[in-house]
């Protein structure tokens, strides 16, 4: 865990720089001044040498989708690939923070260099915000050495990329790892998944089971072209077994080729399909558990194996394997 001694800085957007607009708080260009003029009143001792990039256009990360996630992945790879940089910051809204965290764990596998997140939830020139202790903050960790694999930082602490979800809208802590159980076998990171694999752009939707989804919401969702489906079960992966009309459509998806992944809607809670009949109905029409995996870690994974090419058979093997510590503690 070498302090990085060329940091790359990737800016964007977020609450972290934004400023004031006639519609209200909005990203703005600029960001890269603010901070040097902050760090000069900062302790430098501790804080690397840097370069900024913004990735244009700056976006509030209520509108970050995967085609950002896919961008992020290359402008990373290629920062580092071309001798330029040894670690990359990234600056982010904190809305889809552990979305973006989780998917570029799995987009960024076996890359050899630590990429760590962080945003905040005051604009950074507030008296008494968490924008440049988070900023800072990160980069001390930074220097005083994080392992390869990607990370967020919020509030004094260093999460685990694939871990963690904004639980809080309204305080400093907004981000915690949720104390799911994790049990999987952990994997050996092949050629076919790594970082190396050029990724492409898929189709995946979540939808929450809930007493008045109906199999007909269902069938819309899936005729949007939707390539992998993550289910967010009841329970211990549980959901409404006794519709048979609903679980004919599942079925009837499984067999043309779409990936039907499930995970637990409980903070807590993990998938095991057979603790009760109707967790078993679910895996008999194709669902594959993701254990203790989070929405976002689960989406994310889902995400970059369907974008990596593979087969349907593969994307469920490797689904129920831990990757990077996501379903392994």
């Amino acid at each position: 865990m070498a302090t990085p001694e060329r940091l790359l800085v990737l800016y964007t957007g977020g609450t972290i720089g934004m400023q004031m607009s006639a519609d209200g708080l909005a990203p703005a260009s600029g960001f890269e001044a603010r901070m040097r003029d902050q760090q000069a009143r900062e302790d430098g001792s501790e804080l690397p040498h840097w370069q900024f990039r913004e990735l244009l256009p700056l976006i509030d990360s209520a509108n970050m989708n995967p085609g950002h996630w896919l961008a992020l992945r290359d402008l990373i790879i290629e920062a580092v690939e071309a001798g330029e940089h040894d670690a990359v910051l990234v600056l982010h809204g904190t809305d889809t923070l552990a979305y973006s965290a989780a998917a570029l764990s799995f987009l960024l596998l076996g890359f050899n260099v630590p990429v760590v997140l962080t945003g905040a939830m005051q604009p950074a020139g507030v008296e008494g915000g968490d924008a440049w202790p988070n900023l800072f903050g990160a980069m001390r960790a930074l220097h005083r050495g994080v392992k390869p694999g990607v990370h967020l930082f919020f509030n004094g602490h260093l999460l685990h990329g694939a871990r963690c979800s904004k639980l809080r809208s309204d305080a400093f802590d907004a981000f915690q790892v949720l104390p799911r159980e994790r049990q999987a076998e952990r994997a050996a990171i092949t050629a076919r998944i790594d970082y190396r694999q050029a990724r492409r752009a898929v189709n995946v939707a979540v939808l929450p089971l809930h007493p008045a989804v109906q199999a007909g919401h269902l069938r819309a969702l899936l005729a949007s072209g939707v390539q992998g489906l993550l289910l967010e079960c009841y329970g211990s992966g549980t959901g409404p077994a006794g519709d048979a009309e609903l679980m004919e459509v599942l079925r009837e998806a499984h067999g043309r080729g779409v990936v039907l992944a499930a995970i637990s809607q409980c903070a807590q809670g993990h998938v095991q399909f057979g603790v009760y009949a109707a967790g078993s109905r679910l895996a008999e029409v194709g669902l594959v558990s993701c254990g203790g995996m989070t929405r976002e870690a689960a989406l994310g994974k889902l995400f970059a194996l369907l974008g990596a090419g593979l087969l349907q058979n593969e994307v469920e093997h490797w689904l129920a394997r831990d990757l990077c510590g996501e379903m392994n503690d």
